[in-house]
């Protein structure tokens, strides 16, 4: 088995669209409508299956936000320098809620940012990374 993509439902798809592509660098892999359902399906990532895991961004039509819910918890990804990855995000328009530095009782260094639709996506630093999750 290996992991396919995460799914995230969001309320404006083309605002999600512009983060996770100008903002985090992903590409737009696919984007489809499905009129009988009213929903569109978007797929984003670093390169495409089977290679790398995907992002799907789900729409349901008529439906502009979400509730978040307690169970969910982030979206990580690696990066070579987290300092520059956050400064690269910030000029984008992305939203940091947390800045680099070690996580709580450990030494891997992490930050956070937020998506539109209030979703976390971790960011960790690969050359700090001396533990696994």
């Amino acid at each position: 088995m290996r992991l396919l993509h995460t799914m995230l439902r969001v309320g404006d798809l083309d605002r999600s669209i512009t983060f996770y592509r100008d903002v985090l660098g992903m590409e737009l892999i696919s984007r489809k409508d499905y009129p009988e359902g009213k929903f569109t399906l978007c797929f984003l990532g670093y390169g495409r299956n089977p290679e790398q895991a995907e992002i799907e961004l789900t729409h349901n039509w008529g439906v502009d936000k979400y509730e978040l819910g307690t169970a969910y918890g982030h979206i990580a990804l690696g990066v070579d320098d987290i300092y520059g990855a956050c400064d690269r995000i910030r000029q984008a328009g992305g939203k940091i809620t947390r800045e680099p530095g070690p996580m709580k009782h450990g030494t891997t260094v992490i930050a956070f940012v937020e998506d539109p639709d209030g979703y976390k996506v971790e960011l960790i630093d690969e050359k700090s990374r001396s533990e696994r999750k």
